[in-house]
């Protein structure tokens, strides 16, 4: 399975982040409680482990690549909601 990720979809909505904006403080603790759901997230752990282990395949490789770079710009969507919200990463 192949992931893609839309790169100037999330450009923008890091940068919303970053900025000054009028948003509903519901839309925004949603924003800051997003997480990546169990599945994604144990697959995200067992390409990480097999990539310790020296195991991955190229195109477990592109996954593994795929899904850290999601997780980095979720981190950041979230981190940026918390801030505006004043509260700090669980």
């Amino acid at each position: 399975m192949a992931w893609r990720i839309d790169n100037a979809a999330t450009s923008f909505y890091v940068e919303a982040m970053n900025s000054v904006m009028n948003a509903p403080v519901e839309w925004i603790e949603t924003v800051g409680n997003l997480r990546f759901p169990p599945k994604a997230d144990h697959r995200l752990q067992y390409l990480m482990d097999r990539n310790n282990e020296g195991l991955l395949t190229d195109s477990e490789r592109e996954e593994l690549e795929a899904l850290v770079e999601l997780s980095e710009k979720l981190s950041l969507a979230r981190a940026g909601a918390l801030q505006m919200l004043g509260k700090t990463p669980e």
